[in-house]
């Protein structure tokens, strides 16, 4: 029995590190990376200049309020793939939906087609947040 308890505790404390590396969400992890890659937006708690803020929702839910100064390139638009195309490449971007889910596949998008600063900020709500950006309708 007491060979085993070594063990035992070896087996939890694996099972520990593992749950504590997934533990953090993809909101939260655009959060970090913007944070320490964007040291502008957080001392001067606003969105760098040079950044541009795309929404990909529905020109319905932007009308609805949106992050300001922020552009609305819906990524259920048939020439949502033309619209990125328009877009320089070596700018900096950051994208946002409802929730995360439609900003983490425009991103992915935007990197495959070879876009090097994009960052996927999750919902209105977290960006707004993230880049001390008001929200207007």
């Amino acid at each position: 029995m007491s060979r085993r308890r070594p063990a035992l505790a070896a087996l939890c404390g694996a099972c520990l590190i593992v749950l504590s590396a997934c533990a953090s969400t993809p909101a939260d992890s655009a959060a970090e990376v913007n944070t320490e890659s964007s040291s502008t937006a957080s001392t001067q708690n606003v969105a760098p200049s040079d950044m541009t803020i795309i929404d990909v929702r529905t020109p319905e839910e932007y009308a609805e309020g949106h992050l300001e100064g922020a552009v609305n390139i819906d990524i259920q638009a048939e020439d949502f793939k033309e619209q990125i195309a328009a877009l320089d490449p070596a700018g900096n971007y950051a994208v946002y939906c409802r929730s995360g889910n439609r900003s983490g596949q425009a991103v992915s998008f935007m990197e495959s087609a070879g876009f090097t600063s994009v960052q996927n900020l999750g919902s209105r709500d977290e960006a707004s947040e993230i880049l001390s950006t008001p929200i207007v309708k």
